[in-house]
């Protein structure tokens, strides 16, 4: 018979699709954990029927959490805890990391076991730097809240992975096409399914692709980097001395602006002094 697990938190990843990527450690875990904190007991459960279990479950999600979570943490003191998604590593778009947060302020030990998740999974199919990425989550439904969310992270010099769905995917990419410029991009579903895909192309290419035909699964879309910023004019460097020149001499204010639009010092410092004179 298998030890019991120390009392405490186990956050454990569970596949994406595919059940065959259940890590060996993670059905052990499963198997012995006192209970099992899960979104859908029904997806959990057809789980630990492929691995041959079965585990006391309770419901911790969105809608139940706040009140859930005192409990769950109490019962930490004596138990092993589980905590699973539908899919993927938990924490990632649920509110998992408050459960993780208020299990440490009590004292107690908290285990990841990781595995799947969808936003790295996607990340590799998509051919798109990886060096440095943001994950995006989910855009906001809304046309004015999701215009304003992809402004805020235009300028970030990062490859972007955000989660979608089927319905949206359309207007998703129009948004990201508007307020991005027309990157290039990935969409992914499907992963580690039989039908896995990666579609690769402009956002406007697949915008249009998908505009009409929404596709289904889950999805992950993936979007490069901007490019690199085009040299600031001759104008542009006029109008930071001027400003800078208001407030610092021309030595300092030629510093400023060089650092600031990534040219010349010495040429900017002739140019303050002219300026100035």
């Amino acid at each position: 018979m298998n030890a019991p697990l120390n009392p405490g938190l186990y956050i454990v990843a569970t596949p994406i699709g595919n059940l065959g990527d259940l890590s060996p450690r993670a059905a052990d875990i499963l198997s012995r954990a006192d209970v099992i904190a899960v979104e859908d007991s029904r997806v959990t459960a057809g789980l630990l029927r492929h691995i041959g279990t079965k585990r006391p479950m309770t419901p911790y999600h969105d809608h139940n959490a706040e009140g859930v979570r005192p409990g769950l943490v109490a019962r930490m003191a004596t138990q092993a805890v589980a905590l699973v998604s539908d899919a993927g590593t938990p924490l990632i778009s649920d509110p998992g990391y408050k459960l993780v947060r208020d299990a440490r302020a009590a004292g107690h030990v908290v285990v990841t076991i990781p595995g799947p998740c969808a936003a790295v999974a996607a990340l590799t199919l998509a051919g798109l730097p990886t060096d440095r990425f943001l994950y995006v989550g989910f855009l906001p439904p809304k046309e004015k809240a999701r215009a304003e969310a992809i402004a805020e992270i235009a300028k970030i010099r990062a490859t972007l992975v955000l989660y979608g769905s089927g319905p949206r995917l359309g207007a998703c990419l129009a948004a990201l096409a508007a307020g991005l410029g027309d990157r290039e991009a990935a969409v992914t579903r499907e992963i580690t399914k039989r039908f896995e895909e990666a579609v690769t192309g402009t956002l406007a290419t697949l915008a249009a692709r998908y505009a009409d035909a929404p596709p289904r699964g889950e999805i992950v879309i993936v979007v490069a980097p901007p490019g690199a910023p085009e040299p600031a004019s001759a104008a542009d460097a006029d109008i930071a001395l001027a400003e800078a020149l208001t407030r610092l001499p021309a030595s300092k204010a030629a510093g400023e602006v060089a650092k600031a639009l990534g040219l010349d010092r010495k040429t900017l410092y002739a140019r303050a002094l002219e300026m100035k004179g």
